[in-house]
Formats: C-alpha cells, sequence, structure tokens
C-alpha cells in the first residue's frame, strides 16, 4: 500500500498539516517516535497572525476559551524595549499564553477528529525516494518496517532527521551565549509593586515591569507574579561563569544568575503551585535556515527548516503559517489540479519569511547584550521606536502582518492575509472567519452577488467555493475577494470593477484549469 503524504513528527507543525491535508482530501499518516505527547514545556504562547489562521480554522475558541475573534495585545516587547500597542491605530500583533502541551493537545483532538493516523513510537531511520515516491524505513513497537508514500514531509524539529537524510545544508549561526534560565518559584519575601504596576525586589532600586524583558548592564531579568503561590523567574547573561549543560538547572545556581544580572539577592523556592516553568536552562542560541524546503518528494516544515531564538515567540506563528501554506498546494499536486510551479511556490513564499525572523530574532537578542555599545544602541532604537509609524512596523513585524505574497492583481489587500470583517449572508451575520472552517478556495462577493462572478467561476465549482454577501463596513475594502485556503488573498477588485479578466488569471494560476 502507498500512503498518499507520510509526516514525521506529531508537535503542532506535524498535526496541523495533517488537519490541512485532510480538509483538502489527502489522507495522511503521522509517524512520532514518542510513546505519548511530550509534556516538555517548550512554546509558552501563540504570537501573531497564527492566531488569525487558527481562527480560520474555528480552533481559537479551543485553544483560549473566548469566542469571537482574537483580540490584539496592548503590550508586548521587542528587544527588552516595551511596545506600548495601545497607542496604534490597528495594532495588528495577537497573543495568547498557552503551554505547547496544551497546543498539541487541542490540535491531536482535532486531528484525530478528523481520521488523521498517527503512529507513536515509529522511529524514522532513513528512506530512500524515486520518481514514483518514498520508501521510508522505520523502527516501530514490532520492530524495523518500511512504509510507502508519494511524498515525505519533515516535521521533526531542529535536529531533523528527514532533512539529514536528504542532504539538505542547514547553515546559520551558532552562540554560546546568552545562557538563559527559567524557573516556576514561590515569589520572593518583600517583592513590592509601585504605584505603575512594575515590580521592585529588596535590595534593588531597578523597577521590572511584569510579564517583559528587562535589560540591565549585565543581562536581562523577567519576573511575572501568578498570584500569592507562584511566580516564573529568568534571567539571559552574556559571558558568564562557565556553565555544565548537561546537568539540570537548581534553584541556587538560578539564584546566583539573579544576582549578577540584578544584584539583588532574592531566596528562592519551589512554587506551592504546580506550574508550566520546571527549572530549565538553554545555553547559547542556534540561528539556521534550510538551503532549500524541498528536496524532490521529500519536503521540510516548522522548526525541520529553521531555528531560532525564541525572543518575542515567533516559532509557532512561522512554523504553523508554513504548514497552513505547504497543506493545501501538496493536496492540490495530489489531487491533479495544481497548476505549474505551485508546489514549489511554497518555498519561494515561505523561505523569505523565515529570513526575516532569521533577522528580528538576531537583532532583538543583540540589543539585549550587555556593554556601552549596546546601550547606546538601544538609547538611539528607544528613540525611534517611540515614533508611532516606528513602531507599527516593529508590531508588523513580530505580527507576520506585514507578509505579502507576490500576485499580478494591484489590490492593496492582495497578497496579504485576509481582512477581519464582519458579513450579512443569507444565513445571518457572520464573520469571514467562520466561513473558512473548510480549508477550501473562497470567492467572496462583498456586493451581495451584484459583481456576477459566480458563473465566471463555475468551472472551478469542484474546489473552490462561492458566496455573496454584503459588507456593512463604510466603505467596504473591496468589491470581492479570492481567498486561497490559508488565508491569504489570491484577487481582490475595488467595488464596482469586477475584473472579471484578473480574477480568471487568478483562478487558472493558483487553482489550476477550469473542470467544465
Amino acid at each position: 500500500m502507498t500512503n498518499e503524504v507520510v509526516i514525521v513528527g506529531a508537535g503542532p507543525v506535524g498535526l496541523f498539516l495533517a488537519c490541512e491535508l485532510t480538509l483538502a482530501g489527502v489522507r495522511p499518516v503521522v509517524l512520532d517516535r514518542l510513546p505519548e505527547r511530550s509534556g516538555e514545556q517548550k512554546a509558552n504562547g501563540l504570537v501573531g497572525q497564527v492566531l488569525r489562521l487558527l481562527d480560520h480554522r474555528g480552533l481559537h475558541r479551543a485553544l483560549s476559551g473566548a469566542a469571537g475573534a482574537p483580540r490584539p495585545v496592548p503590550r508586548f516587547v521587542f528587544g527588552a524595549f516595551p511596545l506600548e500597542l495601545h497607542r496604534l491605530d490597528g495594532n495588528p500583533l495577537h497573543a495568547l499564553p498557552i503551554p505547547q502541551h496544551r497546543i498539541e493537545a487541542v490540535l491531536e483532538e482535532h486531528a484525530l477528529a478528523l481520521g488523521v493516523t498517527v503512529l507513536r513510537r515509529c522511529e524514522v531511520t532513513g528512506f530512500t525516494q524515486d520518481r514514483d515516491g518514498v520508501t521510508v524505513d522505520l523502527h516501530g513497537p514490532d520492530g524495523a518496517g518500511q512504509l510507502r508514500t508519494r511524498y515525505l514531509v519533515g516535521a521533526d524539529g531542529g535536529r531533523s532527521t528527514v532533512r539529514k537524510r536528504a542532504g539538505i545544508g542547514f547553515p546559520g549561526v551558532t552562540s554560546p551565549d546568552p545562557v538563559s534560565r527559567i524557573a516556576h518559584v514561590l515569589p520572593p519575601e518583600g517583592l513590592r509593586t509601585t504605584d505603575d504596576g512594575k515590580l521592585l525586589l529588596p535590595g534593588c532600586p531597578t523597577p521590572f515591569g511584569p510579564w517583559t524583558h528587562t535589560r540591565t548592564e549585565h543581562g536581562v531579568f523577567v519576573i511575572s507574579p501568578f498570584g500569592p503561590d507562584a511566580a516564573m523567574i529568568a534571567t539571559m547573561e552574556w559571558g558568564g561563569p562557565p556553565v555544565d549543560g548537561a546537568g539540570p538547572l537548581t534553584l541556587d545556581e538560578l539564584r546566583a544568575s539573579i544576582r549578577r544580572v540584578t544584584g539583588a539577592d532574592l531566596p528562592l523556592a519551589p512554587a506551592r503551585t504546580a506550574g508550566p516553568f520546571t527549572p530549565r536552562r538553554t545555553v547559547g542560541h542556534n540561528t539556521r535556515l534550510a538551503e532549500r524546503y524541498r528536496e524532490g518528494r521529500v519536503l521540510l516544515v516548522g522548526d525541520a527548516a529553521h531555528v531560532h531564538a525564541a525572543t518575542g515567540g515567533p516559532g509557532l506563528n512561522l512554523g504553523l503559517q508554513d504548514a497552513a501554506n505547504l497543506g493545501w498546494k501538496l493536496a492540490a499536486e495530489l489531487r491533479g489540479w495544481a497548476p505549474p510551479g505551485l508546489l514549489d511556490s511554497y518555498q519561494d513564499e515561505r523561505r523569505p519569511v523565515g529570513e526575516r525572523v532569521f533577522m528580528h530574532s538576531q537583532a532583538q537578542t543583540a540589543l539585549m547584550a550587555p556593554g556601552p555599545g549596546i546601550t547606546a544602541l538601544r538609547a538611539l532604537v528607544g528613540e525611534l521606536i517611540a515614533h508611532p509609524d516606528n513602531l507599527a512596523r516593529i508590531a508588523a513585524l513580530m505580527a507576520g502582518s506585514d507578509v505579502r505574497y507576490d500576485t499580478d492583481c494591484p489590490h492593496p489587500l492582495a497578497g496579504g492575509f485576509a481582512p477581519e470583517l464582519t458579513l450579512d449572508t443569507p444565513t445571518g451575520s457572520t464573520r469571514l472567519a467562520e466561513l473558512t472552517h473548510s480549508g477550501r478556495p473562497l470567492l467572496l462577493d462583498l456586493t451581495g452577488g451584484a459583481l456576477g462572478l459566480a458563473d465566471r467561476a463555475a468551472g472551478w465549482k469542484d474546489r473552490v467555493d462561492v458566496l455573496a454577501a454584503d459588507c456593512p463596513q463604510a466603505p467596504p475594502p473591496a468589491g470581492a475577494l479570492l481567498l486561497r485556503p490559508d488565508g491569504y488573498v489570491a484577487w481582490a477588485c475595488a467595488p464596482g470593477e469586477a475584473d472579471r479578466a484578473g480574477l480568471d488569471r487568478a483562478l487558472r494560476g493558483w487553482f489550476g484549469e477550469p473542470r467544465i
């Protein structure tokens, strides 16, 4: 038996890719070497455009516990600079604090509900590919075996076996600094709160904002109380004493780091309540980007294609949108309607986004380092960020809302993620995100059908949904939108300007030839 797609790695990215493929009519198999979901604390939340993407799949409520659209956060941090995002009109940055194990649980539940097969205790040991598919060697519960698949996708993390076996280079930068330490502890005795909500440590004159990075001349300090029984404390240090990265982090080691970074000597004890921040140390950072995202019938997604510093939380924003971009294109290839070059456009579109995360994660780490030169640079950058235009650019960079894919459509919405809209449809008022749960392309006439586009798209009815609705927003942002399954606008036109020739080009260019 030949499987259509085998995905290696049942983390958030691999699971989400499996869901996207299933929605598009492909039944993938997911392999993972672990016997069950890992409880290891990795990502601490979701940041950026990915929350709007998950809203488009109906998953935001399950993750957040809240109905309605994701809400922008009023404040965030960039390179230990506080970003006062509430000052912006149209703040684009969304964030949701949620531990990665909870994200994986929601995505696995969604995948299983869709009928995705997840095989655990299956470790890929190698593979060979030919013109028709890939033969995957694995070791499972019953010993050595093989699977045959038309495509193999590596979603198996920064040390990806799939990437290595495919011979894809992973160039980048590895640094021994900074050393990061984090733990869930009892709030220190003598902790005080200032009138403006900042925290004062006993014996330290520097106030620290909760849930933000505060740079000192000796490193970075983070403290965030979780009530009277727990607090999260973290440090980052450059050029500190030698570290034995193999041993577990102790509270005495964290206490010594706090003393070096802040000058405060804090007694530390384990928190009285359970929390996600088990003592953890990370030595240095690794910033690497795969030379290519595809080698024949083998593709990379998520951390298998890129690793970077966690500052600002860009990892899942990048990886889950990789999966959304790849899923429908790979399904189109398997279903036989993909136009030429569609699958290759996965790398063309997503690798430049990886390069931008590569850039800004390194820049943020550099801005937090100690030293008088960095202090002077921070003074300048602080002045620049204070300007609303620059603040808006940083917010868009962190959110990924500045991503624009190439289209030949001149409308300002074309190439970007779909706007947040409330629409009047024949069945009642609804948000645009609620119309995209199926993961199918959508041609949306915002004039209630006055543009007469349904007949124009009739040849694609097997793969493109068509809906006429009224947009009460004045003025409406467009007369019509053609949305790709990943939420990006493939084509748009102004009200009263149907541009049927442009729509025809977009339908053929993204969704293949019509079937009459």
